[in-house]
């Protein structure tokens, strides 16, 4: 156990570290004008002004560049006559030169900005254009930028806990307890929670914060247990993810014969990433979601194929900008890329599966939700195909 506990220490110290960007990274968008966007010639090639964080010293910036670049590439290569002029733009990973590059773009001709990945840098692109009528897709998951001339298309907690709490709601289990960081990111996601189970018809029957470290964890998951047993919890929704307290929590909770026969153990993040997450004997019988893994697989594969490596994470969120753009232009209207557009109901299809930008900048997208067991990730409800069918 002393080196479980080693390891689980450096994890909460580098996600700690993640939590605090995140809080920084929050802020409102300032004077943005909605509802907008320029017209197009759909029938010449559509200026398309890709954001991406090289140039900012880092070298993990550079690879994320470059695996976006190659993404949505790859997506224009799949749109058949569908013609975009990509233009790369380096944002240097800072909000000045997000706004600089934006303002250089539509300034070029660009009818729509793709990226940038931070928040702060995404905030600052779309005010910078917002006045000029250019809408952002951003590759950000952090709802507080979304809006106006904003959208992101990273998964959001609020999107992640709607769908697990309504398969939860759906296989019976509707008293829910909630387990969190006291975190920024984790006080976001006790509230995508809470709301998600409210969405779902269920109850919230108890809740337990725990001081982010070591000592926290430990100190919480005896009064953890004891708020299972006593408020009737038949499922303990967690906000912890695998780099920072699951590994430890979910060991804990066993320890205190806490396990997902007493309450089913759901996780608002991956559990599946690392993989090494898979083998702990703490997450056996855990519920995340996913994205359409068949779908993602196939990026995977085709991007590998054409690059020699593996695709960043993120990856393929540049692959869906690009393929959204592609399907409203192909239509030939002129107002394709307006916000009108841009949040039709019936959504997108891309590597993650299907997904569609709302009004207030925010998205959805089609999850499949998975179980691990026996160390295997093992898929127990599709992700939809479709928007209004099951897992809507």
């Amino acid at each position: 156990m002393l080196s479980f506990l080693k390891s689980a220490r450096k994890s909460l110290t580098w996600v700690a570290a993640g939590a605090a960007a995140l809080a920084l990274s929050a802020c409102q968008p300032i004077g943005v004008v909605g509802g907008g966007g320029p017209s197009i010639n759909a029938s010449a090639p559509v200026p398309v002004a890709l954001l991406v964080p090289s140039g900012s010293g880092s070298a993990g910036d550079d690879v994320l560049a470059k695996s976006l670049e190659r993404a949505a590439k790859l997506a224009i290569s799949d749109l058949g006559n569908v013609k975009i002029d990509l233009r790369v733009y380096s944002t240097g990973g800072k909000p000045a030169g997000a706004q600089a590059a934006a303002i250089k773009a539509v300034d070029e001709g660009a009818k729509i900005i793709l990226g940038p990945v931070f928040a702060q840098n995404a905030n600052a692109a779309g005010v910078a254009v917002a006045a000029r009528g250019v809408n952002v897709l951003s590759f950000s998951n952090n709802t507080d930028i979304a809006g106006g001339n904003v959208f992101v298309l990273g998964p959001t907690f609020q999107n992640t806990a709607n769908r697990l709490a309504s398969f939860a709601a759906k296989q019976g289990k509707r008293n829910i307890m909630v387990v969190n960081d006291r975190t920024p990111a984790g006080e976001v996601g006790r509230i995508a929670i809470e709301r998600g189970v409210a969405n779902a018809g269920g109850t919230v029957v108890a809740r337990v914060g725990y001081e982010f470290s070591q000592n926290g964890i430990v100190k919480a998951a005896p009064e953890i247990a004891a708020q299972v047993r006593s408020s009737g919890a038949q499922a303990v929704f967690m906000t912890a993810d695998t780099a920072g307290a699951l590994p430890l929590l979910t060991q804990l909770l066993r320890d205190n014969r806490i396990d997902p026969s007493v309450a089913q153990f759901i996780g608002l993040t991956r559990w599946d990433i690392p993989t090494a997450t898979l083998a702990l004997p703490g997450v056996q019988g855990g519920w995340f979601a996913m994205p359409d893994p068949a779908l993602f697989q196939q990026f995977q594969s085709r991007y590998q194929a054409a690059y020699g490596e593996a695709p960043h994470p993120i990856a393929g969120l540049a692959y869906d900008g690009i393929a959204a753009i592609g399907a409203l232009v192909k239509r030939g209207n002129a107002n394709a890329l307006t916000a009108q557009a841009l949040t039709q109901g019936s959504g997108f299809v891309g590597v993650n599966g299907i997904f569609r930008l709302r009004g207030d900048g925010t998205n959805e997208r089609g999850l499949a939700i998975a179980q691990i067991r026996n160390s295997q990730v093992v898929i127990i409800d599709a992700a939809p195909r479709s928007f209004g069918g099951a897992g809507f």
